[in-house]
């Protein structure tokens, strides 16, 4: 089988990486009975009996029942198959799966195969928020001192290795450390009618507080003032076409919050807490407030969960142990990722390398949460399309 893979956004970037084998995930499901025999012709009819034979793995149920295929064209003449398909978390590890899975019931036929991907937008480009980002998402926690910015680096720019195109916003007015932690030297620049250019670290774009004032001068602003400035920064940033705009907002559930719950269409939050149970009792306010917005909720990381000493070789539960986890399944949330207290995490955030660039068990824990990050954005869009049919 021969598979064509396009160059444009609807499509370019997630097909590119679903074309990929995948190790780190189950493969979706195909249903038994799948043509078996080699095709020379086929028409839409075909195309679609097939279409049927794949699964969603989250929502198990066929891809056209489930309203994820937006178009479908057959060119006999160059003997193609036009598919465009509802799925919008580029290089999410669960619909990398779905479109090999659409390419498996193809393989017995002499068709080339084009997949597209788009999520169908309800509002005018003129009228949207930051139109060329596809996805935001939210890092928050209830209280500081969880990692919530190590986290919300550590995701961005592990999209980033996967290929996605990502920004990264340094939201937390108060404390923005975001380059130190990513050794970003160089600040943004302007370009005409007040558009800020933002710089770029390890294939992200970045925009900081960090960068507007002076290292040691505190920001001592009251909330209209911070309404204010997030709002200029995301009108006048120059983000361009994104994937996806990682927010790292500031602990707790303030004035910053506010503004970019009632600000930025959010396709999710992902809240950082310890295993102690004064930082899942903070969390839990935090999950309260994205409630009360009707924000999605993508998942709980927990950070800090062990220490691993390489001495004794035993693990040490400084902070206590699977308290974020009971907090997700209290709450019926996903549970993203536990992430191991590790030096390694210190060290790379002073010297501004993310771990999630390195190799080894502490870096695997955090690329297993990137990928399940990407993979709940997907399954959020993918409802968003399920809901309309």
């Amino acid at each position: 089988m021969k598979v064509l893979i396009t160059h444009n956004w609807e499509g370019k970037l997630l097909i590119s990486h679903l074309c990929k084998p995948h190790s780190y995930l189950p493969q979706s499901t195909v249903l038994s009975g799948a043509i078996s025999w080699y095709i020379h012709d086929m028409n839409e009819s075909q195309v679609r009996d097939r279409l049927q034979t794949v699964l969603d793995p989250h929502f198990e149920d066929d891809l056209l029942s489930l309203n994820l295929i937006n178009a479908i064209k057959v060119d006999e003449q160059d003997e193609t198959i036009h598919i465009s398909l509802a799925l919008g978390a580029p290089f999410s590890p669960q619909e990398s799966d779905i479109a090999a899975d659409i390419r498996s019931v193809f393989e017995k036929s002499n068709y080339t195969v084009e997949l597209t991907a788009n999520i169908p937008s309800e509002r005018p480009p003129d009228e949207a928020v930051l139109p060329g980002v596809s996805n935001i998402i939210a890092v928050a926690s209830g209280k500081g001192g969880v990692g919530k910015s190590t986290v919300a680096v550590n995701l961005a720019a592990g999209l980033a290795s996967l290929g996605a195109r990502v920004g990264l916003f340094d939201a937390d007015i108060y404390g923005p450390n975001v380059p130190r932690m990513i050794a970003a030297e160089n600040g943004p620049e302007t370009a005409g009618d007040q558009i800020i250019i933002p710089p770029e670290q390890f294939d992200m774009k970045l925009m900081s507080m960090a960068f507007l004032v002076d290292e040691d001068d505190p920001v001592i602003w009251r909330g209209p003032m911070v309404h204010q400035l997030l709002t200029q920064l995301v009108e006048d940033v120059q983000w361009g076409e994104l994937d996806y705009l990682v927010l790292d907002l500031p602990p707790g559930t303030g004035d910053t919050q506010l503004t970019v719950l009632q600000t930025l269409p959010l396709t999710g939050a992902v809240i950082v807490t310890t295993p102690q149970t004064v930082a899942v009792d903070d969390a839990r306010k935090g999950l309260r407030m994205f409630d009360e917005h009707e924000t999605t909720v993508l998942g709980i990381v927990e950070n800090m969960a062990s220490f691993n000493c390489p001495d004794c070789h035993s693990t040490h539960d400084i902070f206590g142990s699977n308290g974020g986890q009971v907090f997700a399944a209290n709450n019926d949330l996903p549970f993203l990722a536990s992430l191991p207290l590790d030096p390694s995490v210190r060290s790379g955030a002073g010297e501004g390398a993310p771990v999630v660039l390195r190799d080894g068990r502490t870096a695997d824990a955090f690329k297993s949460m990137t990928e399940s990050v990407a993979d709940m954005v997907g399954v959020v869009r993918r409802k968003e399309m399920i809901q309309q049919a």
